[in-house]
């Protein structure tokens, strides 16, 4: 785990997200940020003490970028990184049972070279896709609050803006309300009633000059719906077959 200085409140958070140029110089300036102070304190906390099976690792303890393709157009958001996942791994959707249906998902849909994602050093690559979170740092209970998702959201805006995607996939509600909050700042107009968050939903969305985005829901690949049945492989590569096609991608490999 590393310790470090950048944006320390909300407002350096918005100034610091804007003055971002490129991709990894907002990789960057996510992984400073030590914006919310519960989070900071129960990612760090997390990282000392760290999970039985884990106990020889050194863990990432920070907040997490995005991953993947710079120039991607499908966007995939997340609610936030997992607590020995990849607040131990430095990735997003990384060690842990959710990225495991998630990459092998991208990687089925012919938009990841490796169907796992282990560390940050395996030789995973994404092609035409990016994954990221409404909220860059592990939140106890995996639930962030209000404020927390808000302080973060600059960060998601300005990868919006940078990446330009065609096709954002929304895993679950959380980060479904967090796209469609933060949209207008972009350039996207979001029609009243708001689109709601289902699994297979899809929002048309009008950006500027005349540009569409696409919205899809999907349920989070978390245990609690993996393990269920709620959420199946056959339903995964549905979105992102969908996905892909709204976006224009071709099947690699």
């Amino acid at each position: 785990m590393r310790g470090g200085g950048g944006s320390g409140t909300p407002a350096a958070v918005r100034s610091d997200a804007a003055r971002c140029a490129t991709i990894p110089h907002l990789d960057t300036a996510i992984a400073d940020c030590r914006a919310c102070p519960r989070l900071v304190a129960w990612r760090e906390q997390v990282a000392r003490e760290r999970r039985a099976a884990y106990a020889g690792e050194d863990y990432w303890g920070r907040p997490v970028p995005g991953f993947g393709d710079p120039d991607a157009h499908i966007l995939v958001v997340g609610l936030a990184p997992a607590a020995h996942g990849a607040n131990r791994t430095g990735r997003m959707f990384t060690g842990d049972r959710s990225g495991d249906w998630l990459f092998a998902a991208l990687h089925r849909a012919g938009l990841a070279a490796h169907p796992t994602s282990t560390s940050r050093d395996d030789g995973q690559r994404l092609d035409g896709v990016r994954v990221t979170s409404a909220v860059h740092c592990a939140p106890p209970g995996n639930a962030p609050t209000p404020a927390e998702r808000d302080t973060c959201a600059p960060w998601l805006v300005r990868e919006i803006q940078l990446c330009r995607p065609r096709v954002i996939v929304a895993l679950g509600g959380f980060a479904w309300t967090a796209v469609l909050r933060n949209l207008p700042e972009s350039g996207v107009t979001i029609p009243t009633p708001r689109p709601k968050f289902g699994h297979g939903v899809e929002a048309c969305l009008a950006g500027s000059g005349g540009a569409r985005l696409w919205l899809l829901g999907c349920y989070h690949p978390s245990q609690q719906n993996t393990f269920t049945g709620r959420l199946t492989p056959d339903m995964l590569d549905d979105v992102f077959a969908r996905a892909r096609a709204l976006a224009g991608e071709r099947r690699r490999g």
